[in-house]
Parts: C-alpha cells; sequence; structure tokens
C-alpha cells in the first residue's frame, strides 16, 4: 500500500512537471516568433526605405535577413527578387520568383517577372508557359510577352540562316532583334560575337563576350577568348589583365596560363622599352623592342606597335637607315599614320632626301592640318631650297647626324686637300681658294650649335645675303692673301 501511494504521487508530479515544461515551451516558441516576425518585419521596411534611396547592397542585406528570418514569407523573396534583377543577378531574382509561387500560387506580379526573366534569358518554351498560364487573370502583361515570342523566334531563325549563307552583315542585324528581346541569352551572344569576328568587327565581339563572362559563374572559356581579342586588337596590357581573370578562376587552366606567360612577358618587354626611350637611351630602347619581336612576330596589331615605337626610337637617336626602314614598314599597313609619317621625313632629312621629307609632310598635313606638321613641312622646302645652293654637309662629306669631332676631322682632310699652296696654276689655285673658302664656311657654321641649328632649319647664317654672312666673307676674302702680292700663304689646322 505505502508502495503504490508512492508511485501514484510520483505520477502526479510528473504529470505537472511535463505540463509545466510543454507550457514553457509553448511560451518560448510564442515569444521567439513574435521576436521573428518583429524582426522581418523591420527588415523588410528598412530594405524598402534603402531600396527607394538607391541603396541596393544595403536593401540586399536587409532582405537577405528577412528570408532568414522567415522562410516562408514570401514578400520577403519577392523584394529580395526585385534587388536581384536591379543588380543584374537574373539567376537568383529567378530562383526566388520560384519560391513566391510555390509560396503564394496566386501571386500574379511574381509570375509576370518569371515569365519577363525567362524570356530573357532565352527560355522560349517556358516563357510561353508563364505568360499562357496568366492570360486569364492578367491578360494585357501575357499578351505583351507572348507576343514578343515569336517575334524572338523568327530573328533567331533568320540570323541563322543568313550565317550559314555567309551574309554575315545580315544575320547580325537579325541577332540585334534577338538580343534586344533576350538579352541574357548567353548562346545568343555566343552567336552574335563569332558573327562580329566573321565581319572584323572585333570590338563589338569583345562586348559581347564580356558580357557573357558576366551572365555566367567561373567562365574561364571567356576570360581566355576577351585576353585573346584584345591581344588581337594589340592591347596587350587589357589582354593580361582578362588573363589573369582566368587564372583566378583556375590557376591550373593549361591554354590560360600558356596565354599569360606570353603576354606577361610581352607587356614586360614594351614597358621597359618605354622607359628606356622615356630616359633616352633609344640604343637600348631598340635593342629590346626587337626582343619583343622575337616574343611575338604575327600578330599584325602587335607587330605594328612595336614597329612605329621602332620608327620613333631610331628617328630619335637618327639610326637612319632604320628609321627609313621601320617607319616604312608601319606606313605599309597603316598608310594615315601621322607619327610614322613626320618621323620618316625627318628621317629623309637626315638622309637628305628633302623631296621625299616634303612628300611625307604633305601627306601628313592632308590627314590633319597642325602647327607641327606645317613647320616641319616648311622647313623641309627651305632645305630644299638650301641644298641647291650651297649644303656645308655635302662640302665636308659628313652625315647630317655627325658630332663636333667627326666634322672636325672632315674639316681638316679636306682643308688639307685644298690647300691653295698645292696648286701652281692660276686656275687650279682660283679653284682651291674658292672650295677652301667653302669648307672654312662650313666649319663655321657646323662647329656652332646655334648655327648649326639655323641651318638644320633651312636658314644659312652665312648667307651673302645677310649682314653675318657677308661680314664671314669679306673677312675670308680680304684674310687669306691666295697668290697676292707674292705673299706665301699659310695655314694652321685646327
Amino acid at each position: 500500500y505505502y508502495i503504490t501511494n508512492n508511485l501514484r504521487l510520483a505520477s502526479m508530479v510528473l504529470q505537472t512537471s511535463v505540463s509545466h515544461l510543454k507550457l514553457a515551451i509553448l511560451s518560448l516558441a510564442i515569444y521567439v516568433h513574435q521576436t521573428w516576425s518583429t524582426s522581418v518585419k523591420e527588415h523588410l521596411e528598412q530594405g524598402t526605405q534603402l531600396l527607394r534611396t538607391g541603396n541596393l547592397g544595403e536593401a540586399l542585406n536587409h532582405y537577405h535577413a528577412a528570408v532568414e528570418g522567415d522562410a516562408k514569407n514570401y514578400q520577403a523573396f519577392y523584394q529580395r527578387a526585385t534587388v536581384f534583377l536591379a543588380l543584374g543577378r537574373h539567376r537568383q531574382a529567378l530562383s526566388d520568383f520560384d519560391t513566391v509561387i510555390r509560396l503564394k500560387p496566386d501571386f500574379h506580379h511574381a509570375k509576370s517577372e518569371r515569365g519577363s526573366v525567362l524570356m530573357k534569358q532565352g527560355r522560349v518554351a517556358e516563357a510561353r508557359a508563364q505568360f499562357t498560364d496568366l492570360l486569364t487573370v492578367d491578360p494585357d502583361k501575357a499578351q505583351a510577352g507572348l507576343s514578343d515570342l515569336p517575334v524572338l523566334e523568327h530573328a533567331i531563325e533568320e540570323g541563322d540562316e543568313y550565317f550559314d549563307n555567309g551574309d554575315f552583315a545580315t544575320a547580325v542585324d537579325h541577332y540585334d532583334v534577338a538580343i534586344d528581346i533576350a538579352k541574357w541569352d548567353t548562346g545568343l551572344r555566343e552567336k552574335r560575337a563569332e558573327t562580329y569576328l566573321k565581319i572584323g568587327n572585333i570590338i563589338n565581339a569583345i562586348g559581347d563576350v564580356r558580357a557573357i563572362a558576366k551572365l555566367t559563374n567561373d567562365n574561364t572559356q571567356a576570360y581566355l577568348k576577351l585576353s585573346q581579342l584584345h591581344y588581337i586588337m594589340g592591347e596587350e596590357e587589357e589582354s593580361l589583365k582578362e588573363i589573369r581573370e582566368c587564372l583566378k578562376l583556375d590557376q591550373d587552366h593549361k591554354e590560360c596560363h600558356a596565354h599569360y606567360k606570353k603576354v606577361k612577358k610581352l607587356v614586360k618587354q614594351l614597358t621597359k622599352a618605354q622607359e628606356l626611350i622615356n630616359e633616352g637611351a633609344y640604343s637600348d630602347a631598340v635593342a629590346k623592342l626587337k626582343a619583343a619581336l622575337k616574343t611575338e612576330s604575327s600578330e599584325e596589331k602587335i607587330v605594328l606597335k612595336v614597329q612605329s615605337r621602332l620608327c620613333l626610337c631610331n628617328k630619335q637617336g637618327s639610326f637612319v637607315e632604320d628609321c627609313l626602314t621601320t617607319c616604312t614598314t608601319v606606313l605599309e599597313h597603316e598608310t594615315q599614320d601621322i607619327e610614322a609619317l613626320v618621323n620618316r621625313a625627318e628621317c629623309l632629312i637626315l638622309n637628305e632626301d628633302f623631296e621625299g621629307a616634303i612628300k611625307d609632310y604633305q601627306t601628313a598635313q592632308g590627314i590633319t592640318d597642325s602647327k607641327h606638321i606645317k613647320d616641319g613641312l616648311h622647313r623641309a622646302e627651305k632645305l630644299l631650297k638650301l641644298s641647291k645652293k650651297r649644303d656645308y654637309y655635302k662640302v665636308l662629306g659628313v652625315p647630317r647626324n655627325a658630332d663636333k669631332s667627326q666634322i672636325n676631322k672632315a674639316y681638316r682632310k679636306k682643308a688639307k686637300e685644298f690647300h691653295p699652296d698645292k696648286f701652281t696654276e692660276e686656275a687650279d689655285k682660283a679653284e682651291a681658294e674658292k672650295k677652301f673658302i667653302d669648307i672654312a664656311a662650313a666649319k663655321e657654321v657646323l662647329t656652332d650649335d646655334e648655327k648649326r641649328q639655323q641651318f638644320d632649319n633651312g636658314e644659312d647664317p652665312l648667307d651673302p645675303e645677310t649682314e653675318q654672312g657677308r661680314n664671314f666673307h669679306q673677312q675670308h676674302f680680304n684674310g687669306f692673301p691666295f697668290g697676292g702680292g707674292g705673299q706665301q700663304f699659310h695655314f694652321k689646322f685646327q
């Protein structure tokens, strides 16, 4: 009896404890639900306020929190989907719209948005089914969507047909119409990019491939293609940037790694060459640019870019023959390259081909009428005119880029050769005296930096018609007694 009563009492206590526990759990659940409901509501309100001010990132964070707080709140999913769309994240938006429709099948706005996303993704059959489902509840939006789908289908069909027939320009026109409707369809953009390449429009092809890279996750092939297209365009630094994106996604990607090594090496060579150009070390820059041509010898725009820099370096360094070769190579491919025309004109002047220089400057002037080109043309014309009178470089037999030591050496040789005392016949002596005056004049001009600059600009500082020229000629004709009065002429070589 004692044991039975104790068991009955224990059972009553236990039942009371369980009831209290259930009540406590129920109270906690109600409290948590109320707290969560309040929190979700606050997140939705804050998200909406941020959305109105255009702060999409912060709004999205609040909608994320609302979804986590209540996985059955269709409004939280719908609001988040609208932000995803605004951010261009259509795949996440579509997933949220699917959830909204599952939670609330009669939410027609979500169905309409879902149909639009499917159509923009090029998923025609699914979009048609979604819009058809809307016909009875929202006929206007449903009809708008359903009317676009046949246009999309026809444009794709026509584009494919023209592409297969080799009419790529017309194919692009039809793909344009299709992509205006299905702008998130990566397959369509791939077709148009390929068609652009067929007609040589690499820039537009890059635009489509870049869109594909953004529309799909971890698309290493898209970044590889972007890098290759930029490289073809001669944009090696942009190419390097894109190929690095590929390796960020897959550091072991063989094609990306091989392309990366080549582009990185070329960029390094061209960067160093530019540094040397800026420092005025043109000979070293030429060597670095020639090394770059070994790295890339076949891609036309890259090769032309290197040749163009070689043209500049050879001109700046007065490497005349190489200058003419490299600048001509550039102009054979780019006939209106102003920089190459001007650089070649300057090298032609150094080569004393003034008529050729005039022709290049005239061609450049026909492209753009700048003061620099006008001045260059005027100088070449004056040099041509001057060359028909007296050319001090030819008098001494030195190139136009000769330094002072070369000039003095040539002067001593010429002066010795035409020393008047070496000639006995009056006629020969008179001719030698005339040449000797020219030799002295050449040395006078070419060893004086200011006078040489004047002559290089097409003006003879010793022109007898100028005061300076008259003084020089009077001094030398009166100062040297060539055979007059029986006096002996003596000359000291400097």
